[in-house]
């Protein structure tokens, strides 16, 4: 298995493990992290997830050049289907990021909501440099969170950037050791956790499908939701429980 997946809790860990390929995405692995995103989103039980990969050097070195890109060319540049080309999902992602980042794989942490990595990390796309271009949304989502010019800077030129310089555009959320990479996103996962899960994930979707039109539909889109969620028994469950001064008991319903 190239990705390993479990559960704990209310939280879902996704682990690449390829370490010998510097945990590059081959097909398979990329047919393994759609499949578990489904179980993952269709499981009322989970309420947030992990994204992260086994040893000390690679998050994700991208796709692997001799199983991966052939595929794509065979099937007119799509490759199976996860959370980075359409398959949806609401729940909340964390990566947490345990070293190099590049090509695919750090479109896998793109497509995740928050981001945490070692101060060793690093961040790049260096398909144009393959004569290719980021073709696992990297193209759509790095302008949409980084500035334009930064975001064409990495792109065009396949230059790679560090922790810090991620920080700082605000590509990563957080810098860590590497011993408290999990803990600490172990932890921000729980604090999410504490939250409405009807609501978190409504407010995802809001996030995702708003940011893609005008202000306006996105004001709407945001407002179709939140009636959506005022019948939900977790607002119920919420604003009683605020109104009690009590800790609410969320149950996804």
């Amino acid at each position: 298995m190239v990705i390993e997946y479990k559960k704990e809790g209310r939280i879902a860990i996704f682990t690449i493990n390829r370490p010998e390929a510097m945990n590059s995405m081959n097909v398979a692995g990329l047919q393994e992290i759609g499949k578990a995103m489904t179980d993952f989103q269709n499981d009322p039980e989970l309420w947030a997830g992990i994204f992260t990969a086994v040893g000390d050097r690679a998050f994700c070195a991208g796709a692997d050049i001799k199983d991966a890109l052939p595929y794509m060319k065979e099937h007119n540049g799509t490759v199976p289907l996860t959370h980075m080309n359409g398959l949806p999902i609401w729940k909340p992602l964390i990566a947490a990021i345990n070293g190099i980042a590049l090509g695919g794989g750090l479109e896998i942490a793109l497509a995740c909501d928050i981001r945490i990595a070692v101060e060793k990390a690093r961040f790049g796309f260096p398909e144009t440099t393959l004569g290719l271009i980021p073709g696992w949304g990297g193209t759509q989502r790095l302008p949409r969170l980084i500035p334009w010019a930064k975001a064409a800077e990495m792109i065009y030129s396949g230059k790679w950037i560090d922790a810090n310089e991620a920080y700082r555009i605000g590509l990563i959320n957080a810098i860590v050791t590497p011993d408290k990479l999990m803990t600490t996103a172990k932890e921000w996962a729980e604090v999410i956790c504490k939250s409405g899960p009807l609501a978190v994930q409504a407010a995802k979707e809001a996030m995702i499908r708003g940011t893609s039109t005008s202000l306006e539909n996105g004001l709407k889109i945001e407002s179709e939701v939140e009636f959506r969620t005022m019948g939900t028994g977790d607002f119920i469950e919420g604003t009683g429980a605020f109104i009690e001064k009590r800790t609410p008991h969320f149950k996804a319903k």
